[in-house]
């Protein structure tokens, strides 16, 4: 049984009901194993949650703002076609970016203020993000490895995005959703989304009558063998 209708719905089960913790669960009930970004990768807020499809971005060192000879025509463009991937977010997408080195951030404050413009739903970094007081006044949901304040004008440039990524052992492709809490982000490939999700809400209501039967002081034991939930 499907229990949303449109994308706005399923995310607003999500964020009342589900967390990324049971979403993996049942992913690896699905033989899905490796479907969590890596640990490293948290939100720069613990209260911050994300929830939307996956935007991929591609980036990669450089070692100069502009070089003197190059064989492709947009590397002397300042941040590559940065802007132009950002522009192109879409309402409840997530950029999402990999490929850097740790040497400089890969987001930062005007980013933010331009993708909430865009109603995107936040940004996972597979670096570091930087302007942490003023995105954290802002409120946008950024997950990163944490902050640095180098900026990547001179030192790194965005290639391409809407193009498959991986980050760990995780490939995500555009429109992919992506789930992430304080415990880490999850990636459910789009086409078994409404599979996990459907088994996810029956797994969250399962929990609640599991939860009541340790409450009233049935054992755990008792209670995986009765209700096959812990």
């Amino acid at each position: 049984m499907l229990y949303y209708k449109s994308f706005k719905e399923l995310k607003a089960i999500a964020h009342k009901e589900l967390f990324p913790a049971l979403v993996g669960d049942v992913l690896d009930k699905m033989g899905y194993l490796h479907q969590f970004l890596p640990a490293s990768i948290k939100p720069i807020d613990s209260k911050l949650v994300v929830f939307g499809k996956a935007m991929p971005v591609l980036e990669a060192d450089f070692f100069g703002e502009q070089l003197e000879k190059s064989s492709n025509s947009y590397i002397n463009k300042p941040f590559g076609i940065m802007f132009e991937a950002l522009d192109s977010l879409k309402e409840d997408e997530v950029y999402i970016c990999t490929g850097a080195s740790l040497r400089y951030a890969l987001w930062g404050g005007l980013m933010s203020t331009r993708a909430m413009k865009l109603k995107a739903s936040g940004a996972i970094l597979h670096g570091y993000s930087r302007d942490t007081n003023e995105v954290l006044r802002l409120g946008f949901p950024v997950f990163s490895m944490g902050t640095y304040a180098q900026d990547q004008g001179p030192r790194g440039k965005v290639v391409d995005y809407r193009v498959p990524i991986e980050i760990g052992k995780v490939r995500i492709n555009p429109g992919d959703i992506l789930y992430g809490d304080l415990d880490g982000v999850v990636v459910v490939p789009k086409e078994i989304q409404d599979e996990v999700f459907i088994k996810a809400l029956e797994k969250a209501r399962g929990e609640k009558t599991v939860l009541k039967a340790l409450q009233n002081g049935m054992s755990t034991v008792d209670a995986f063998e009765k209700y096959g939930i812990m």
